[in-house]
């Protein structure tokens, strides 16, 4: 499926070309095709500026690709990928959080617990699911359905797209910090594969709280931080005006944390970003996760623990030598 997409700022060029494009296919005359030669070579024209600008984007747009309004989102992936999902609910405490989803799927006929982030594409779907933001319940659900696919030995996928976890009153009230500092320790020692996937953007603890994998991929036009670059350039400079600088100082875009070994790989996405062919998108994704899961798959239950353990307890670590 092919998107019908809003252009960026930084893609102007691009649609202006394809509005030509559009143009000139609404007045053809199919009898007597004499635009078809104009056509093509406009349509030449937008792929290599595609390619042109898509392999040279900064860490700000990148940022700006993951909030796409038409990017794909935990349950357009999971309708896609997955054979069969039936979603489960609630945290038996609270209740339902409609900012995370997750239940059992099958990929390929291996069975998974699949769990994200889930945003709105409307007004009332975006209040629906809180955008994105999920309360502490949805990080209970969360670990609950982890601790259910550990009881029978299914492995974990998590897929991360949120701006953070919901700062409100009631959520530090009903214990925010607390819930997704409980998903951390209890997440670094469950006994199955975990594999997590940032599909959008990855804030902050909201990220972290269903983040923590064997292995850790990023979706190439992604992001994954402590804070995003407004927040940082408002306590920097007092101002929202330098997000572009601090996007770039906080090295958030998949290629930076691929370099500090943060996470485990990058995820190509279709020329012009996932929202342009959630098709293709979806595959890449698949491909991936069916290559973890018949790794991970292999490793023996303490094995795949101290790999968990070891991998975040390196990360950040440096040595100083002697001159």
């Amino acid at each position: 499926m092919i998107m019908n997409t809003n252009y960026l700022d930084f893609e102007k060029p691009i649609a202006e070309l394809e509005k030509k494009i559009e143009e000139l296919n609404s007045i053809r005359i199919p009898e007597n095709d004499v635009l078809r030669p104009e056509i093509e070579r406009l349509q030449q024209r937008v792929h290599e500026l595609r390619i042109s600008i898509f392999s040279n984007l900064t860490a700000w747009q990148k940022v700006q690709l993951a909030r796409h309004p038409d990017r794909p989102y935990t349950l357009d992936y999971i309708y896609n990928i997955c054979e069969h999902f039936t979603e489960l609910h609630g945290d038996r405490n609270v209740g339902d959080d409609k900012a995370i989803v997750g239940g059992f799927a099958t990929i390929d006929g291996l069975s998974v617990m699949v769990i994200g982030q889930q945003k709105g594409r409307d007004t009332s779907s975006r209040k629906y699911r809180n955008f994105g933001m999920p309360n502490p319940e949805g990080y209970r659900k969360a670990l609950r359905l982890m601790k259910l696919a550990e009881k029978f030995g299914i492995p974990v996928i998590t897929l991360v797209d949120t701006p953070g976890a919901f700062p409100g009153l009631e959520a530090e009230e009903r214990g925010q910090a607390e819930a997704i500092a409980v998903n951390l320790r209890e997440m670094a020692v469950l006994k199955v594969p975990i594999i997590t996937v940032i599909i959008g953007e990855g804030a902050s603890g909201g990220a972290l709280g269903i983040g923590m994998g064997n292995e850790v991929y990023m979706m190439e036009n992604t992001w994954y931080s402590v804070i995003s670059p407004e927040s940082c350039s408002s306590i920097l400079w007092k101002t929202w005006e330098y997000k572009e600088q601090a996007a770039a100082a906080l090295k958030l875009t998949a290629k930076d944390l691929m370099e500090l070994k943060v996470i485990d790989g990058i995820i190509a996405e279709p020329l012009g970003g996932a929202h342009r062919d959630y098709d293709a998108a979806a595959q890449a994704l698949k491909k991936q996760l069916l290559e973890s899961l018949d790794r991970l798959g292999k490793m023996k239950t303490d094995k795949l623990v101290n790999q968990r353990i070891d991998k975040y307890a390196a990360m950040g670590v440096w040595e100083t030598v002697e001159a």
